[in-house]
C-alpha cells in the first residue's frame, strides 16, 4: 500500500508504518577515542587505526525507521503531513512539524523520548563496537538531522564511537522549538545532483571524505553501508578496493541492480543487522588480512636487503 516518504512522495497509510523509509538533515561533529580493544564491550575503544573508513545511513540502516516517520507516527501527524507533502519539500515539512508539536505543547524533552523508544535490530549496537574495536574509522551520512541522531546514539552509549556525522542541522530555538534546516541551502545554493533530495547530496559528501583523505596522505579503504535512493549516489564515487553494502529489496539496492556495472566498488548485500554485522566483519577481517600479508611481505623484504649489505 502506498505511503508517504522523502522518496516516493505518496500519500501516508497508517497501515503502512512499519515499513516506511527515509527522513533528512546535516552536521560534522569530530571526536577523539581512546584505544582498546574490546569486541562487544561497554565502551568503544578500539586498540589501533585501521586503514577503514566505515561511512553508516542511519534511517533503515542503523534504525528499522524512517525518524521522520516514526514522530510522525508516534505523534498522530499523519492527516497534516499528507496535506502539506504536495506542495513542501521533505525537510521544510519537517520542520513545520517540529513547529505543530511546539504548538501543542511538546516540549524537546518528549520529542527525545519518543526518539529514544524508536526500534532497532538487536545486532546493529554490538556490530557497530565491534567494528570500531577492529580500529575502523566509523562516520554516519544521513538525511536525518542532528537532533535525531545524537539522541538515539548517546541514548544507546555509541555515540563515541563515531568520529564524524553528516547529517541536516538542527537546533533548539529560544523558544523550545526544534528547527530543522537542510544540509545544502537549496534556494540559493543547489548542489544541481539530480539523483539526490534538495537538501543533501551525499555523492558529494563522499568526495569531500575522499579528497580530505587523500590530503593527508593516506591510503583508506572505504565501505557503504545504506538503504535508500540517497545512497545511490554516494555508491557510485566509490573506487576500485572499496566496498558498497547495499541493504537487500530496499531502493538503493533496486537502483544498482538495473547496472551494477556502474559501480566501482565491490558489491556485498545484507537484509537485516545480523547479516550486516557479519558481512561487515567479514569484510574488514579480509582486509586487515591482506594488510597483515602485505606489511609481512615488506618487512621481509626489508630483512633480506639488510641481509645483502
Amino acid at each position: 500500500m502506498p505511503f508517504a516518504t522523502r522518496e516516493f512522495g505518496w500519500r501516508l497509510d497508517a497501515s503502512c508504518w512499519p515499513d516506511l523509509s527515509r527522513c533528512a538533515v546535516l552536521m560534522t561533529d569530530m571526536v577523539r577515542s581512546s584505544r582498546k580493544r574490546e569486541a562487544e564491550g561497554k565502551r568503544c575503544e578500539p586498540q589501533e587505526m585501521a586503514d577503514i573508513l566505515v561511512v553508516f545511513d542511519f534511517d533503515k540502516t542503523i534504525m528499522d525507521w524512517e525518524c521522520d516517520d516514526w514522530i510522525v507516527h508516534e505523534f498522530g501527524l499523519i492527516d497534516l503531513v499528507n496535506e502539506l507533502l504536495p506542495t513542501t519539500p521533505w525537510n521544510s515539512l519537517m520542520d513545520k512539524m517540529m513547529g505543530e508539536l511546539h504548538s501543542r505543547g511538546k516540549t524537546i524533552t518528549e520529542i527525545a523520548d519518543v526518539l529514544k523508544r524508536a526500534t532497532m535490530h538487536p545486532r546493529i549496537v554490538p556490530a557497530i563496537k565491534s567494528v570500531h574495536a577492529l580500529g575502523c574509522e566509523l562516520r554516519i551520512l544521513s538525511d536525518a538531522n542532528v537532533f535525531y541522531i545524537e539522541t538515539i546514539l548517546k541514548h544507546l552509549g555509541i555515540r563515541e564511537c563515531f568520529s564524524e556525522i553528516t547529517t541536516n542541522p538542527s537546533f533548539v530555538d529560544k523558544e523550545g522549538r526544534l528547527r530543522i534546516l537542510p544540509f545544502h541551502d537549496f534556494r540559493s545554493s543547489p548542489h544541481g545532483c539530480d539523483l539526490c533530495p534538495p537538501n543533501m547530496c551525499k555523492g558529494a559528501v563522499i568526495k569531500r571524505m575522499q579528497a580530505s583523505v587523500s590530503a593527508e596522505g593516506k591510503k583508506r579503504r572505504f565501505i557503504y553501508v545504506g538503504d535508500g535512493v540517497g545512497d545511490y549516489c554516494p555508491s557510485l564515487k566509490l573506487l576500485a578496493g572499496d566496498f558498497m553494502m547495499p541493504r537487500k529489496n530496499y531502493p538503493v539496492w533496486d537502483l544498482i541492480c538495473r547496472n551494477p556495472t556502474l559501480l566501482k566498488a565491490e558489491i556485498h548485500e545484507w537484509t537485516d543487522g545480523e547479516e550486516m554485522e557479519q558481512v561487515l566483519l567479514r569484510l574488514i577481517n579480509a582486509i586487515l588480512a591482506e594488510e597483515e600479508e602485505e606489511e609481512e611481505i615488506k618487512s621481509g623484504r626489508s630483512v633480506s636487503s639488510d641481509h645483502g649489505l
